[in-house]
């Protein structure tokens, strides 16, 4: 699929990954909404980008305001042909620590925003996509969310994140599976350790740490090539079902 002239709803989209997605999509001629929490960041970024952009306050656990994001993608820009599922949150502990087992409404929530939030998105957009007229390859949309390396490889301390993580990627295939009658390609994108702003709050020293980690390039991710994968994925139709770790060779450690 030409990601020119299409519509795409990218969710945490004002920062980290998801906002160098909106900034490609846009660079190569697609219109784009931000579907964040984050309203000052995602209005900023909609009006630094122009025309082609809207941003729209969304809770991804929130059917509503997922909804509400849709029609505005549906409205203001002409259809919806890609979405990205970006949104997550981060949480670490113990299964037992030393205050006691590890709380179960941290792993309650956990799972609710990064595997049942995505799933939310997912549901919702692929519903609409159903309606496209499809392309000459019968294609009428692509789903692309986020996973981590945590979902193989997680490390102690990550119990709630890793389970999210590779929920998410056990619905890839079947989602993809179910959706392909309707011309619509589901991937994952496994990123490993990226420059986010939750890397920004760490350390020097702890930044270098983490570096040294990866075997080549022997650095953290740039977000603009998380935005490299997910252009890729939308305009060569023959990807479908995987999920695609990015992460430049890292097994991470179990600590």
């Amino acid at each position: 699929m030409e990601i020119k002239d299409r519509v795409a709803l990218v969710t945490g989209g004002a920062s980290g990954l998801g906002a160098a997605t909106v900034k490609a999509f846009v660079e190569r001629g697609a219109r784009v909404v931000i579907a964040d929490k984050a309203v000052e960041p995602g209005q900023a970024l909609a009006k630094e980008l122009g025309d082609a952009v809207r941003f729209v306050e969304t809770d991804v656990t929130n059917e509503a305001q997922v909804s509400a994001a849709i029609e505005r993608a549906a409205s203001d820009l002409g259809g919806l042909h890609v979405a990205v599922g970006c949104a997550g949150i981060g949480t670490a502990g113990r299964v037992v620590g030393k205050h006691g087992p590890f709380d179960l409404g941290l792993f309650t929530l956990t799972i609710n925003v990064n595997l049942i939030g995505m799933f939310n998105v997912m549901r919702l957009c692929a519903a609409r996509m159903t309606t496209n007229e499809p392309n000459s390859d019968g294609e009428r949309g692509v789903l692309i969310t986020t996973a981590s390396i945590a979902a193989f490889d997680g490390q102690i301390g990550q119990v709630a994140y890793s389970a999210s993580k590779a929920g998410v990627v056990g619905m890839t295939l079947p989602v993809a599976r179910e959706l392909s009658k309707f011309g619509i390609r589901v991937l994952t994108i496994a990123p490993g350790l990226f420059d986010t702003p939750m890397m920004a709050g760490l350390p020097a020293e702890a930044r270098q740490s983490l570096e040294a980690t990866v075997p080549f390039p022997p650095r953290l991710g740039r977000p603009r090539e998380f935005a490299a994968l997910c252009l890729t994925i939308v305009e060569n139709p023959m990807l479908n079902g995987e999920t695609i770790r990015l992460d430049g060779s890292l097994r991470m450690a179990p600590r």
